[in-house]
């Protein structure tokens, strides 16, 4: 680079490589130069496919669509090492995105979305194939549907177009701007392929589609923790198992070997009782996240009954299960004493 590009050369000498000099990461410092290392995971996960599943990191609005094999992703979006649309169509619906919207972070006022959280324990559904196959009908439609219109419209966004389908969602009136994008984006079929996969997606699960944002937050969490236990017994429903199996560091993993779900209910922290105990939650979801956060707080081993403690009308065996779930998961660790846990 030197002897082709010496102008680029000083430039990358003198603004680079001072700071290069003080980095903690040896291939960047020694190798200062080059502008990252090679992703030996994830290449080869993308190795042979014609397109995978991408969302951008930080968006107003989370939406997925596949990308050809021969775009390469730089770091500001997620990537998903999977063609198979039934993947695309669980991501895309609702019961994904409000854990998503959730489970994952926010830049000033837009959700970021955190792979480790949003999707590594994301429980996928486990159905027959008449209704995989309806999903990945519907999913195929919904992405061709997008890149259609984009293609006739080149200055039509997809985040315009889901600016007027919030408000379609919601009632509101559109304005002149938004009739012209509705008209062009053909917002109302994309609205009615998004109905049509939730559907698909919500009977995947045999769940009602009636659940409020909330009631799917807990069946996910309650579904996640199936899972783990499925795990442990030596159960694990591979995404891309021609790929995962005999691959563990693979990009695509099974849907809750990262770590147990603990999100946030919408009705907000527990208020304590006197005594200053909290009250045991009603379900599942809850009660694992009463649990971590209980533990989260420890700073010594402590043991089941102590945890138990702070809560009113619990069972020590119900607090100890949910130790042994989190322990399983990698959420918490084993003291050295026999019984006793630790964050």
């Amino acid at each position: 680079m030197r002897q082709k590009f010496p102008a680029v050369y000083q430039h990358v000498l003198t603004r680079v490589k001072p700071e290069r000099d003080a980095n903690n990461r040896a291939a960047y410092r020694d190798n200062w130069w080059v502008f990252g290392e090679p992703r030996k995971d994830f290449r080869p996960a993308l190795a042979g496919l014609r397109r995978y599943v991408a969302t951008t990191e930080t968006a107003k609005h989370r939406w997925f669509e596949f990308l050809d094999s021969s775009i390469l992703p730089d770091n500001r979006l997620i990537v998903f090492a999977s063609e198979d649309a039934l993947h695309l169509g669980v991501l895309s619906s609702r019961i994904h995105v409000v854990y998503a919207l959730r489970a994952g972070g926010t830049l000033e006022d837009r959700p970021v979305y955190n792979k480790s959280r949003c999707f590594d324990p994301f429980p996928f559904p486990a159905c027959d194939a008449a209704a995989q196959d309806r999903i990945r009908q519907i999913a195929e439609e919904l992405d061709a549907h997008r890149k259609r219109v984009q293609a006739q419209h080149p200055g039509l966004t997809l985040t315009g177009m889901y600016n007027v389908l919030q408000k379609l969602r919601a009632g509101e009136a559109l304005n002149a701007k938004d009739k012209q994008i509705h008209d062009a984006g053909l917002v109302s079929v994309l609205q009615q392929l998004h109905h049509d996969l939730d559907a698909a997606v919500f009977a995947a699960y045999g769940w009602p589609a009636t659940l409020t944002d909330t009631e799917i937050l807990e069946w996910v969490v309650a579904l996640n923790a199936e899972r783990a236990k499925e795990e442990v017994a030596g159960l694990v429903r591979w995404l891309r198992p021609e790929y995962q199996v005999g691959s563990p560091k693979s990009e695509v993993r099974s849907a809750s070997e990262q770590t147990l779900l603990t999100v946030e209910d919408a009705s907000g922290k527990p208020e304590k009782k006197r005594g200053g105990k909290l009250p045991w939650p009603k379900t599942l979801a809850e009660r694992v996240k009463a649990v971590s956060a209980a533990l989260a707080t420890v700073k010594q081993p402590v043991a089941a009954a102590d945890v138990a403690k702070g809560f009113a009308r619990v069972k020590v065996e119900d607090v100890g299960e949910i130790l042994e779930t989190l322990c399983a998961m990698g959420h918490a660790r084993r003291g050295k004493a026999e019984g006793t846990f630790l964050p």
